[in-house]
């Protein structure tokens, strides 16, 4: 665990194997080095080696881990990432105020991104917290792929969406959107509870599950980022990856 300021932190990775749409993906190479390694390496540059571990289903990636870190074995049956970092959680035996989720296919993320996130903790009615990143190409505003978030003027989160949102409705204004970046921070006890809400009818409508957290009246926090790297969820992913990395 880390001390940041006023709040005790760890860091969960959840990592599955059987990706439909690109099985094995953790282990997936990037330059000599496996996608999942780089998401620890990004991670350890910010808490060191202390306080993290890879939350798997699979015994393939848990051996990888252990020649560099802590791998958990976790249920098969999680529907998010969000379960699998409880149960990972539980069984690690960290002690943090606050738990950091990281998903096994961000494999750039700056250690800058996690400390923005717990920072937004300094706020006690904090229960969880996510990043998000201002839309600069006007084709991802209507698109249903890019999940878009709009917040109050505390930074609290007060809808995300597939669609566009805030709606121009006469188009004499030029609003700023912004992307939602699906990194979490939960509070320990908040991370307990919405793992035992039941799916909301908002969640089920546009499957984002953060709208669960809302519907059940959770403050989530966003902080801004201006950095946004490509996350892997298929084998053409990768090799955008694979460039990306040699820019």
């Amino acid at each position: 665990m880390n001390y940041f300021r006023f709040v005790k932190f760890c860091i969960i990775i959840p990592a599955r194997y059987a990706s439909t749409r690109f099985p094995g993906k953790p282990l997936a190479d990037i330059s000599g080095t496996t996608m999942i390694r780089r998401v620890w390496e990004a991670a350890s540059a910010c808490l060191g080696h202390s306080g993290i571990a890879v939350a798997t289903d699979d015994e393939r990636i848990a051996s990888h881990v252990k020649v560099f870190g802590t791998a958990i074995m976790t249920s098969e049956m999680h529907p998010s990432g969000t379960d699998r970092c409880m149960e990972a959680y539980a069984k690690s035996g960290f002690d943090a105020d606050v738990i950091v989720n990281i998903q096994g296919d961000e494999p750039f993320i700056r250690p800058e991104q996690i400390l923005a996130l717990v920072s937004m903790f300094e706020k006690s009615e904090v229960q969880i917290a996510t990043l998000k990143k201002k839309i600069n190409e006007s084709a991802d505003v209507n698109n249903p792929n890019v999940v878009k978030v709009v917040t109050d003027k505390n930074d609290k989160a007060l809808y995300f969406s597939r669609s566009c949102i805030p709606y121009n409705r006469e188009n004499d204004t030029e609003p700023q959107y912004y992307r939602h970046i699906g990194m979490y921070a939960y509070r320990t006890s908040a991370l307990k509870e919405i793992t035992l809400l039941p799916p909301s009818s908002l969640e089920l409508t546009e499957k984002l599950e953060q709208l669960r957290w809302l519907e059940n009246g959770y403050h989530v926090a966003v902080a801004e980022t201006q950095w946004q790297s490509p996350a892997v969820d298929t084998p053409e992913d990768l090799e955008k990856a694979r460039l990306f990395l040699v820019k």
